[in-house]
């Protein structure tokens, strides 16, 4: 595929012939970080028109029929839509009774720990792999102890996790494997879609992510008593009968979220192939400069790159990465740093890594470096060249 999905205009941000620092800006005119593409109006309105006209609005047939397309996709036996990815993380443990310490990485967005602070559970983090930057699951393995009940790990940006030896630690030690796959709707490890990893798998469906449902979220498992508990989770913790089963939650989907969600599906192949290009297209470019180091995609494995990220060593590269940045916004390019700081230098997580806890080395030299890039599938190939002609412009 040559073109971005169908269903948004080209964004007009055409590359300047002029250099970094000589003249007018690279890009002319400042564009948006994310643009998400979304399905034709006129088919989300086709799938909702029933549900709007029954007045069933939230949590009815159209949910249902995601949940159902969802699990099938993916391979899985149970499926689980929910208000959003934060939710349904704190409904996972909840539904699985976890309680004690859980292992995570810290190189991931905050709502990962949130989730478990609302169980009233001890974060522990662990190190990241220094070339996949998810998980690394010879750290995750030195950190349990006796308090650990579970581990959560994160397929960062996309970037599957290395699965099997994860679900092996889990095995051995008689603990919980839960994938916080935000990120990671069209990711595919090993051949296998994720989704039907470790004991649930919990993904986003915000504006930033590649398939959309304006907000909200899917849990899947092959776990039938832990479905069954989620949907009673998302309704208060009730499964009809006015008698909740455990403390719950209001974290029902809306029909309309559904609708959406179904007919991004038609178009996600599409976008996960476009994410892919343009991050191929970034890294043939940039792969020569010094002081730049890239996150690896393991061999058999897909990711969605649901963000375009790179460490800048600024020894190696002249500058550090925040003057990068800087001179970056100079040429009207917008760029983010995920995720800096990391999640165990955030005030509300500082005391959980405290004086007697192992370094995270990798962590910090990744969330210190890195920077990333705006990537989506309606930009522009003319956009890609810009932005990589303006970092190997930055420091000349």
């Amino acid at each position: 595929m040559s073109g971005p999905a169908s269903g948004l205009n080209k964004p007009r941000h055409s590359m300047s012939r002029h250099t970094t620092g000589e003249g007018s800006p690279l890009v002319p005119e400042r564009f948006r970080f994310i643009r998400p593409t979304l399905p034709p109006l006129s088919r989300v309105l086709a799938l909702y028109e029933r549900a709007y006209a029954d007045g069933l609005v939230t949590n009815g047939g159209l949910v249902r029929r995601f949940e159902d397309a969802v699990a099938e996709r993916l391979g899985v036996k149970h499926c689980v839509a929910v208000s959003s990815c934060t939710c349904g993380l704190a409904l996972v443990f909840k539904a699985l009774d976890i309680r004690g310490e859980v292992i995570l990485p810290s190189l991931t967005f905050f709502a990962t720990g949130h989730a478990l602070l609302w169980n009233g559970l001890k974060p522990v983090f662990a190190d990241c792999d220094p070339a996949t930057w998810t998980l690394d699951p010879a750290d995750v393995e030195s950190r349990i102890t006796r308090r650990t009940a579970a581990i959560l790990a994160v397929h960062l940006y996309g970037n599957p996790c290395d699965t099997e030896p994860l679900e092996g630690i889990a095995r051995r030690h008689g603990i919980k494997l839960v994938f916080d796959a935000a990120h990671a709707f069209g990711s595919r490890h090993n051949g296998r879609p994720v989704g039907g990893f470790g004991d649930a798998e919990v993904f986003s469906l915000s504006p930033t992510k590649l398939l959309v449902a304006g907000e909200g979220g899917l849990v899947t498992t092959n776990d039938a008593v832990l479905a069954n508990r989620l949907r009673a989770g998302r309704n208060y913790g009730d499964l009809g009968n006015y008698d909740p089963e455990l403390l719950g939650l209001n974290a029902r989907m809306t029909e309309y979220s559904a609708a959406l969600g179904l007919a991004g599906l038609e178009i996600l192949d599409q976008k996960v192939c476009r994410y892919n290009e343009l991050a191929a297209r970034y890294t043939r470019q940039l792969a020569t400069l010094r002081g730049l180091t890239f996150q690896k995609i393991r061999a058999g494995d897909v990711s969605t790159f649901k963000d375009y990220s790179i460490v800048v060593d600024a020894r190696a590269f002249g500058i550090g990465r925040d003057e990068l940045a800087r001179r970056l916004l100079e040429e009207n390019i917008e760029t983010k740093k995920y995720f800096h700081p990391p999640l165990h230098e955030l005030k509300l997580y500082r005391r959980f890594h405290g004086r007697g806890r192992a370094g995270l080395p990798n962590t910090g030299r990744i969330s210190t470096g890195v920077l990333s890039l705006p990537i989506y599938d309606a930009l522009p190939e003319e956009t890609i060249d810009a932005v990589a002609l303006a970092i190997r412009s930055a420091t000349h």
